[in-house]
């Protein structure tokens, strides 16, 4: 059995920039989980004593902070600057720059139509830089019955689909007088969607791996699933199954933005141990 990466996969720059940050500034803490991946979050923590709270107010004797790639809501932040405690932002420049346009735009008298999971850390904390009305959403259907104002300013949670996000745009252009749109999906994961999509057409099996608590993994894992019925999403080589393999040509391998390379290749040496012809 042949085994193939993805053309583009795993770490992108902002979780780059954080791990690196985070092993730079050692015995901090991280505000909300620095990256969705949890096997990082305990190598950063056995070796670099960077421990992890979930939120400001587990802050107690603590002489470092470090704000998480996803960011904070606003409150937290000024919550967390009024502290006796070094802070050190490792929040995502793609995941900032929504910010800053939300803040901008309901300054300006814009409504704000986010497209995202209202539940994630990173759409929580764009939603809290808006000082007029948010309408957080997933589908176009959300918005049939929201009488909006004459100016909808929009952007996206940075790992969403270009496709879903053009739809929930359409439909505002035809809905609403003055549309500012904002394409604030991230590069990088705009890639490796579509590094799936293709590896996914002609592969046997697919193997995407990263949290199963991140965004962006679970769409790369949706996108092979869309294409390859046998795919499956997994955090380490020990959610591997051989039984998976067998009869198998081609096992294409991708993973999530906030997956480190020892991962993937501890999941890449394992398959290889199965010894699958």
């Amino acid at each position: 059995m042949k085994i193939e990466l993805a053309e583009n996969y795993g770490f992108c720059f902002g979780v780059k920039r954080a791990i690196k940050k985070a092993e730079q500034i050692k015995n901090a803490a991280t505000i909300g989980p620095l990256i969705h991946n949890n096997e990082e979050i305990m190598r950063l923590k056995k070796k670099f004593n960077v421990k992890t709270l979930n939120d400001v107010k587990e802050l107690s004797d603590e002489k470092r902070a470090i704000i998480r790639t996803h960011g904070i809501t606003k409150q937290d932040l000024e919550n967390l600057k009024q502290k006796e405690i070094e802070i050190f932002d490792a929040t995502c420049p793609f995941v900032t720059k929504p910010q800053q346009i939300c803040e901008k735009m309901s300054k300006d008298g814009y409504e704000v139509v986010i497209f995202g999971d209202e539940n994630h850390p990173e759409v929580k904390g764009v939603k809290s830089y808006v000082s007029t009305k948010a309408y957080v959403v997933l589908d176009k259907k959300e918005l049939e019955n929201i009488n909006f104002s004459n100016k909808i300013a929009v952007v996206s949670q940075t790992t969403k689909k270009v496709k879903d996000f053009m739809e929930i745009v359409n439909f505002l252009i035809l809905k609403v007088r003055e549309v500012r749109v904002f394409n604030t999906i991230c590069d990088a994961t705009f890639k490796n969607q579509e590094a799936i999509a293709k590896l996914s057409q002609k592969s046997d099996i697919v193997i995407i791996v990263g949290g199963k608590n991140s965004s962006n993994t679970k769409q790369l894992f949706l996108i092979a699933k869309n294409y390859c019925s046998d795919s499956y999403l997994i955090e380490t080589k020990n959610e591997l199954d051989r039984s998976w393999f067998q009869n198998k040509k081609l096992c294409g391998i991708s993973a999530g933005a906030s997956t480190p390379d020892w991962i993937i290749q501890e999941v890449v040496n394992e398959i290889r141990s199965f010894n699958i012809e």
